[in-house]
């Protein structure tokens, strides 16, 4: 097991060396930002990178507080679904009551690579490349949908 500190150190370093796995894709390493995540422009939705203990998941999470506005905008997007999961040839895994560590309900659209352990530093590499490969997906997909999920 690790300390809180080691925790803390091996968590930095795996983002820090992310981030660099991430300058070597084309494309990528001439955006000044990296990633939209948290910058969707649509309020409470967020593209988040998960890497666990048992698997990696790169994904839309919709947080909204209010359980009537959090469905309605899953169901906003599932609308659009064909175009979200293009490029995703398994589809994705949509999560309307997903329970959060900390006790929040969010709604999850995701894609996971099993049988990977973020504190595994060997199986780092696969999952880069896993988180980096189907964000840009993600990211491109959404961004499709943006506007559409806007209106109204």
């Amino acid at each position: 097991m690790y300390s809180k500190e080691e925790k803390k150190q091996l968590v930095h370093t795996f983002w820090e060396l992310f981030d660099k796995y991430c300058n070597s894709i084309p494309g990528l390493k001439e955006r000044k930002k990296k990633w939209i995540l948290y910058n969707t422009g649509v309020s409470r939705v967020d593209l988040k990178f998960e890497p666990g203990r048992k698997n990696a998941k790169v994904m839309i999470e919709i947080n909204h507080r209010n359980e009537a506005r959090r469905l309605e905008l899953f169901e906003k997007i599932e609308a659009y679904k064909l175009i979200i999961e293009q490029d995703f040839p398994e589809g994705l895994i949509w999560d309307f009551a997903f329970i959060r560590d900390n006790g929040q309900e969010v709604c999850r659209i995701y894609t996971q690579l099993d049988n990977v352990d973020f504190h595994r530093q060997k199986q780092w590499p696969e999952i880069y490349a896993f988180m980096a490969e189907n964000m840009l997906k993600l990211e491109r997909n959404f961004l499709e949908i943006r506007e559409l999920l806007l209106a109204d």
